[in-house]
């Protein structure tokens, strides 16, 4: 697999550089490099991320399911989502929410999930 680089994109003022300003993509690059245990597919591919929101001091609050309320990861997914996004420069303070409603199907994955887990 490709390893992803955070590239942080920085703000200029005329007195010079500002903190790096957090993007949705590097967010989202972040998140994608976490993995269920037990499925061969990032998190976000698999449609668990259901909302990433980002504030102008680089605060994130992310929202997200598991594939099932008795998953056996549903502790370490969302401590490994906030350490993933807690390497992107400029980031502030992290908030991962999991959410059961609306519940995950396998609707929600994307096409390159799908075909990577033979579910066409």
């Amino acid at each position: 697999m490709d390893e992803v680089k955070m590239v942080p994109v920085t703000s200029w003022t005329p007195d010079g550089e500002t903190k790096a300003v957090v993007s949705e993509e590097a967010v989202i690059a972040a998140i994608s490099t976490v993995f269920d245990p037990e499925i061969p597919v990032n998190i976000y591919e698999l449609g668990l991320i259901y909302a990433v929101e980002l504030a102008e001091n680089g605060d994130v609050r992310v929202e997200m399911t598991l594939t099932a309320p008795g998953c056996p990861a549903a502790q370490e997914l969302p401590e490994a989502v906030h350490s993933a996004i807690a390497a992107v420069e400029g980031v502030g303070n992290i908030v991962v929410d999991t959410v059961w409603d609306p519940p995950w199907d396998p609707s929600r994955m994307s096409e390159d999930a799908r075909l990577s887990l033979n579910m066409f």
